[in-house]
């Protein structure tokens, strides 16, 4: 069965020419104006995908889909780059996404509020509680992810380690540890909780000492996780299922992790999620909703998980072996719909801040 991944600009263009094709082509929504001719240009009995998850946890599971169902899967693995995509595309009126699938649930709420995804009713939604969904499920997350300190146990002890995030402003840190660029799903989705718990003022006081104190800023968590089991450096600020990956490696895989913010008066972890939105307006409204369907079965949501070693929302679906529940440690208390609500403003604090969003 033939599978088509895209990435890049290569992918831009094919979607947004087929998009351009669609459109002169575009039959009436109701049936009212347009003919069974018209209803099949827009039903391609395709699927197409915008991802800024990481491809290695994407493919299997659409490839999956692919096999289970024979609907074939066109998929833009754009990193951050796939919302600037869907936004520009619902500017231009040419939409040619129908699933989004995102690390950070405060991106897929604001998509939510820009009005580019819809509600839906899928089978199964009710596996996922109603914190981890929007109020018209038109996003549910999957699996959740925590923001940790992973750090080399040869380099430094776990007495050594900083015991909060405040904790990266400390010289005596200075040059040890990584961060991901400002832009990163992750770090924005951590930030917006800063906000929430610290006010922004001293958030811009955080992100510009640790933006100095940094050794190095990475694209993203796997060249952190890489960089930290190697022994580049001591320490690094990533999300906890990366620490779980790196224990796998044959190498460099002498790996601790600490929970942050765990005192009586500390705010506890900071907690996100991965999770699918439904587009508005897509054009193949019935390869969607199959989709959705199709996810919410729960050897489904196992699928999307365990490729990243993320613990699923669903408690009946068994973390993988080693992962921490989330209530086995203290948790941030900050919704994470209101993510979405701040997405932006979060944005524009990091970059005024000194943090810029992509590596230069």
């Amino acid at each position: 069965m033939k599978k088509w991944f895209m990435t890049g600009s290569m992918a831009l263009m094919a979607l947004g020419i087929a998009a351009c094709g669609s459109d002169n082509e575009e039959g009436s929504a109701d049936g009212d104006n347009g003919s069974e001719d018209d209803a099949a240009v827009e039903e391609t009995g395709e699927l197409v995908v915008y991802s800024s998850r990481n491809e290695t946890f994407v493919n299997e599971l659409l490839a999956k889909f692919e096999e289970d169902t024979g609907i074939e899967v066109q998929a833009f693995h754009g990193d951050d780059n796939a919302i600037n995509r869907l936004k520009t595309e619902a500017e231009a009126g040419n939409i040619s996404a129908d699933i989004f699938i995102s690390n950070d649930v405060g991106a897929l709420e604001h998509l939510k509020m820009e009005g580019l995804l819809q509600e839906s009713d899928p089978e199964n939604i009710e596996s996922i509680d109603e914190n981890y969904r929007a109020d018209d499920n038109s996003w549910f997350a999957l699996s959740a992810r925590t923001r940790v300190l992973m750090y080399n146990k040869d380099l430094i002890s776990e007495d050594e380690m900083p015991q909060n995030i405040w904790d990266l402003t400390d010289e005596q840190y200075a040059d040890e540890f990584a961060i991901t660029r400002g832009g990163n799903g992750g770090m924005i989705g951590h930030v917006s909780a800063l906000r929430q718990e610290w006010g922004d003022e001293k958030t811009s006081e955080w992100l510009e000492a640790i933006s100095e104190n940094a050794g190095t800023i990475l694209e993203g968590h796997g060249d952190i996780r890489r960089a930290v089991g190697s022994g580049e450096f001591k320490f690094g600020l990533v999300n906890n299922y990366y620490y779980h990956q790196q224990l796998q490696e044959p190498t460099d895989n002498n790996v601790g992790v600490i929970y942050p913010d765990q005192g009586d008066d500390e705010m506890g972890a900071v907690v996100n999620a991965a999770g699918i939105g439904y587009i508005a307006d897509n054009p193949n409204q019935h390869s969607a909703e199959v989709f959705l369907d199709w996810i919410l079965e729960n050897e489904n949501q196992r699928e999307f998980s365990y490729n990243s070693l993320e613990v699923p929302i669903n408690p009946e679906v068994e973390a993988v072996e080693g992962a921490a529940s989330i209530d086995d440690y203290k948790t941030h208390d900050m919704p994470l719909s209101q993510l979405g609500e701040v997405w932006e403003d979060t944005r524009t604090l990091i970059e005024q801040s000194g943090l810029d969003l992509e590596i230069r």
